[in-house]
């Protein structure tokens, strides 16, 4: 089994923890967290733009003018693309960017970007991360602490550390069920609790 320190949050070394070598210490397969990501990034695509075509923009049932002899250009609508207030040649319409990754690459995915982090000495594993209440100062105490000088993802389910990172710049906090390869490659530090350490090894082992 792989070693890696475990800290308190003042930042001294607590011992060391046993991280399960299937989901922390695989070959990380990096078109899979790719495909992942993409997978991301399309789901988080809102798709709702649209505008009017000539056949639904309001108005335009009658021919402006009739069709020769006025020395003006044919026109049978008042709602032509070409007109002020006409339809939208080839008009945007709302459109699902969703996709979705079979389960197994999920899997693959996930413990890729884990061992990533392993690989890369970018995870930190803490004895408890609690907070009596929602101070963000003494959150930045406990960062600073630990040498995070860049962003970073919290895995923790304690409400007081979710309301006391959230307005510090490039900080996130995240539960064990809402962890996605993006996220976890996108913070330079990973910092995790050993309870939801436990959790992410039941779920992905």
């Amino acid at each position: 089994m792989t070693k890696i320190a475990l800290y308190k949050m003042s930042g001294e070394q607590a011992g060391e923890i046993d991280l399960n070598d299937d989901v922390f210490n695989i070959e990380v397969n990096e078109h899979v967290m790719y495909e992942a990501v993409k997978t991301y990034m399309a789901n988080q695509r809102q798709g709702n733009q649209s505008a009017k075509t000539r056949a639904e923009v309001r108005g335009g049932g009658r021919k402006p003018w009739r069709q020769k002899g006025t020395g003006r250009a044919r026109a049978g609508t008042i709602r032509s693309p070409l007109w002020k207030g006409g339809g939208v040649i080839f008009a945007p319409k709302q459109r699902d960017y969703s996709k979705k990754l079979p389960k197994k690459i999920k899997r693959l995915a996930m413990k890729s970007a884990f061992s990533s982090k392993v690989l890369n000495d970018e995870m930190v594993v803490l004895e408890e991360l609690k907070l009596d209440d929602i101070k963000t100062k003494r959150m930045i105490e406990v960062l600073n602490n630990l040498n995070v000088e860049k962003k970073a993802l919290i895995v923790t389910d304690d409400k007081n550390v979710y309301y006391s990172a959230r307005n510090i710049k490039g900080i996130k906090t995240a539960s064990v069920n809402t962890l996605n390869v993006y996220d976890i490659l996108n913070y330079e530090k990973f910092i995790i609790t050993k309870d939801a350490l436990k959790k992410v090894e039941e779920v992905y082992s």
